[in-house]
């Protein structure tokens, strides 16, 4: 169980405003996270991985606490063992699809296993540059699927991808999420993007 209680004060066009979270997510769940631009839904994912810290409250992963502002507890990224999928990609511009998944995780069955998942498989030896946008895409959730997170971060992560191959995607991602008992939150500005999985869902802003 995520269970997180938050504030932060962010600057937006309308002058300041506050963004205070108040959820649970549980275990194997996927949800959704919608909400106007500029309302802080990437500073969201970023506060629950550690880039960001919130001006207030804790993020807690059962057990473990993550962040306490009032007892002065901020656990690192690392520590937190999060995978993210940034809407950049943030790619290694030198490595090949197969070196960033080796990056992370030393285990071939799991690392053809996702290649096999993201139709990667004939493209192990391309460099970022050498992909199209939706193969850089897919390059990025399978990075950070690599590490087998209990918590996935996804920010627009299927964006690029067209109807067909982000529907067989998502497919694939649930079926992977189960199995592993993560918990994954995905930004989208697309209300059908995720229909016909099963979703939480936590607007953020007005």
């Amino acid at each position: 169980m995520i269970a997180v209680e938050i504030e932060k004060k962010l600057k937006a066009y309308k002058g300041l405003q506050i963004l205070l979270i108040k959820k649970q997510f549980i275990p194997g769940s996927i949800t959704r996270i919608t909400g106007p631009s500029g309302a802080g839904k990437t500073t969201f994912l970023k506060m629950l991985a550690g880039l960001i810290n919130p001006d207030s409250g804790t993020i807690k992963a059962g057990n473990t606490i993550w962040f306490d502002a009032s007892q002065n507890i901020n656990l690192s990224p690392q520590k937190r063992r999060i995978g993210f999928v940034f809407q950049d990609y943030a790619l290694f511009p030198n490595m090949t699809v197969k070196e960033h998944l080796e990056y992370a995780t030393n285990d071939t069955a799991w690392i053809n296993r996702l290649l096999s998942i993201g139709v990667l498989e004939t493209f192990t030896n391309h460099k970022p540059n050498h992909l199209s946008g939706g193969q850089q895409q897919r390059l990025a959730i399978l990075r950070a699927l690599a590490t087998k997170p209990k918590l996935l971060l996804m920010d627009e992560p299927f964006s690029a991808l067209d109807i067909k191959m982000k529907s067989a995607l998502i497919k694939e991602l649930q079926a992977l999420f189960i199995g592993l008992g993560a918990t994954a939150l995905i930004v989208s500005h697309n209300p059908q993007e995720l229909d016909g999985i099963s979703t939480a869902e936590l607007e953020i802003g007005d």
